[in-house]
């Protein structure tokens, strides 16, 4: 009898799934890149990314002609991005806390400079002509292969890129006012506490911070209650070359792993912390992606010692 996949993630993901993460490995940056100008967020593509990918390996059995998994992959991106902007309340929150370069693009943006520029600027525009505008000018997909991804006639993404385009043109030369999220009291003592711990490896006062049902996510690997994971343990095997600090990704606080290099120590991933009323209830640690941080706006490491 055959194991069927899991319909979602739980605990330790298997080998039949890491099997698969290899073979889209080659196309995880650039999907990750487009996720997260769609979202505004590089943690938040990377998790739009992660149900994307999980939702193609349930289908994998679907795709016959392995030529067209790049296209299954962007399109199941997409929507997964545009539900995630239909949420009003996150929506706002990505687009608040995405600044912008001061730049005035042409109508037909042109050269390898253009491409950075675009993917910086194209929050400012709605979801179809923000997808348009990245398949096209970033990503290069013909008008075909974009009309397939996004729902669309070859017309239909000829408007929305012209749209695009002109309101890219359009904008001012002034730098756009980034609204911060204002800082969390609570959460900040939390966060410091915890760093504290972590970095005296006092895994026994850390889980102390959690509460009995705080959920674990480690990208590509594991998703369940933190209680059933050897989270702490895979710390502790490499206790000589990383520590914890607190810091910001794209404007928002969370925790950085830092590694230890020729140069010094400089931040490898991001760790998120959730909590509520004091207590953490959810751990999402990104030490996977290495394309994360890359993609990223800012990375500020606030209290690196």
């Amino acid at each position: 009898m055959t194991m069927q996949p899991r319909l979602e993630p739980s605990g330790l993901f298997d080998l039949r799934y890491a099997a698969f993460l290899e073979t889209v490995a080659h196309l995880r940056e650039r999907l990750h890149r487009y996720c997260t100008r769609m979202t505004g967020s590089a943690l938040d593509g990377e998790d739009v990314m992660q149900e994307t990918l999980f939702e193609i390996y349930r289908k994998i059995e679907m795709i016959d002609d392995p030529g067209a998994l790049r296209s299954w992959l962007f399109r199941t991106a997409h929507n997964r991005c545009i539900d995630f902007l239909r949420n009003r309340q996150t929506r706002r929150r990505a687009e608040a806390s995405f600044a912008v370069d001061e730049i005035v693009l042409p109508v037909e943006p042109a050269g390898q400079g253009a491409d950075r520029a675009i993917e910086r600027l194209v929050i400012n525009l709605p979801p179809k002509e923000r997808a348009c505008v990245l398949l096209k000018d970033v990503f290069d997909h013909s008008l075909e292969e974009i009309g397939d991804l996004v729902g669309s006639t070859v017309g239909g993404v000829k408007a929305a890129l012209s749209r695009g385009r002109a309101k890219l043109a359009a904008l001012p030369c002034q730098p756009v006012v980034r609204l911060e999220p204002s800082p969390d009291p609570e959460l900040s003592r939390l966060l410091n506490r915890y760093v504290e711990l972590f970095n005296r490896r006092d895994w026994d006062g850390v889980r102390a911070l959690t509460s009995a049902d705080a959920q674990l996510r480690v990208s590509d690997c594991f998703k369940g209650l933190l209680s059933e994971s050897i989270y702490f343990v895979e710390y502790e095997k490499g206790k000589a070359s990383w520590k914890m600090a607190i810091g910001a990704v794209d404007g928002d606080t969370m925790l950085l792993v830092l590694h230890r290099g020729e140069a010094g120590w400089s931040p490898a991933y991001p760790v998120r912390i959730e909590a509520t009323g004091g207590t953490i209830d959810r751990i999402s640690d990104y030490y996977a992606c290495p394309w994360l941080l890359k993609a990223a706006r800012t990375v500020v490491v606030a209290s690196p010692n």
